[in-house]
């Protein structure tokens, strides 16, 4: 049974481009409700802390996991914890329903390498996929690109890292 406040402990990137803008991925696979609206599937790379693991160490692991990037340069980490529930209709499924949600730390790093770099079809890690497009957006939009559940935490995230996104 799941405990009330366990969140599973998470990491997000916010890769920038040299022209100041965000990688977003469209979720492979994960149409699962209305929630999930194709408008809705894109997100920052994000994932979990394994045991031991410092999160500038998981983020920069999952980024390469998930996106095969490995060229970059830290700018900045979020001052807090950030965390969101997952509805109803999701906690049974994710995790096994060991918990209610996640707790992310997240950090924004220059994408420092030429696009070549980028392979979402078979990245670093040998782990499945977990997008199936990517492309690069301004900041202003990933609010209106996530899953509703998930907005008040990109909302944090833009205000945080707003300052980071003009062109190098």
């Amino acid at each position: 049974m799941m405990q009330s406040g366990n969140y599973r402990p998470c990491v997000g990137i916010m890769l920038l481009n040299g022209d100041g803008l965000v990688f977003v991925g469209r979720r492979r696979g994960k149409k699962t409700s209305d929630l999930a609206r194709p408008e809705h599937e894109w997100q920052m790379p994000q994932g979990g802390i394994d045991a031991g693991e410092e999160p500038i160490q998981a983020a920069l692991r999952e980024l390469r996991e998930e996106t095969n990037v490995s060229s970059t340069t830290l700018l900045a980490e979020s001052p807090e914890w950030y965390t969101y529930d997952l509805p109803p209709e999701f906690t049974r499924r994710a995790w096994k329903g060991r918990f209610q949600g996640q707790r992310q730390k997240w950090f924004a790093l220059r994408f420092d390498g030429s696009e070549s770099e980028i392979n979402i079809e078979t990245p670093a890690g040998g782990q499945k996929p977990e997008f199936d497009a990517w492309r690069w957006e301004p900041i202003d939009r990933l609010v209106d690109l996530i899953i509703p559940f998930k907005r008040p935490v990109y909302e944090k995230v833009v205000e945080t890292f707003a300052h980071l996104a003009a062109s190098v």
